[in-house]
């Protein structure tokens, strides 16, 4: 395990679960992963939430300490001697401000792109109403959701612990080399959904292979409350 590298909290993860056809997301997997499924099923994850309070090596950078992200995900696993490794990887990562973009792509060789975005934290009525909004092309993308205020359990074997599990990330830099980092935080709890309404013209932001979804329903949503987290830094395995 590598020293830590970041430390944030995540917050209000709002998630959009989309079964696919494994044979779209072969072609992006990292060396020596291969894809993990739950019941058979292979998913592809919107997931919009909040940085809070991020450090780097221990270290606040002013004005970077409290931004949204919006990433495009699926679901991997490696295997060690010590057995699997379950972890994400991710198509692209949406953030507001060009240095955050720099300094991912630089170090983890990730896939973060900059765009104005927005949030929108309410509660009342006695409902938690939780949206993320990205701007591209001067449109508006946004996954929005409504949900009670009080949150629950994850249960274990359940499909919301297999989206919420992953404790690993791998990025492929070539088709001999990937990159692993661990990512850790204590099990999460949920928030029961009443509604949402995701608006997003996937082919226009994450390239026509994803245009699709655009009108397909997904098959799942959830809204984790998240908590502190800690990235360690990055590994090749070659």
């Amino acid at each position: 395990m590598g020293s830590k590298f970041l430390t944030a909290e995540w917050r209000k993860l709002a998630l959009a679960n989309y079964v696919v056809n494994p044979e779209i997301l072969l072609k992006y997997l990292p060396y020596k992963t291969e894809l993990d499924s739950w019941n058979g099923k292979n998913y592809l994850s919107l997931v919009g939430f909040r940085f809070i309070n991020t450090r780097i090596k221990g270290i606040p950078v002013p004005f970077h300490r409290h931004f949204e992200e919006v990433n495009l995900r699926f679901y991997v696993r490696y295997k060690t001697g010590c057995g699997w490794r379950r972890g994400v990887t991710f198509l692209r990562e949406i953030v507001p401000k060009r240095s955050l973009s720099f300094v991912a792509n630089s170090i983890f060789r990730e896939k973060y792109v900059t765009m104005p975005m927005k949030h929108q934290w309410e509660e009342r009525d006695n409902l938690l109403q939780i949206s993320y909004s990205w701007k591209q092309n001067q449109k508006w993308n946004t996954l929005s959701l409504v949900a009670t205020p009080t949150p629950g359990e994850i249960l274990p074997g359940s499909e919301e612990e297999f989206i919420t599990e992953h404790y690993w990330g791998y990025t492929p830099i070539n088709a001999s080399l990937c990159s692993e980092y661990g990512v850790e935080h204590p099990r999460w709890q949920q928030y029961k959904v009443n509604d949402f309404k995701i608006d997003v013209d996937f082919g226009e932001v994450y390239g026509s292979q994803f245009k699709f979804l655009t009108n397909q329903a997904p098959d799942s949503v959830m809204l984790a409350e998240g908590s502190e987290i800690v990235v360690r830094s990055s590994r090749r395995i070659t």
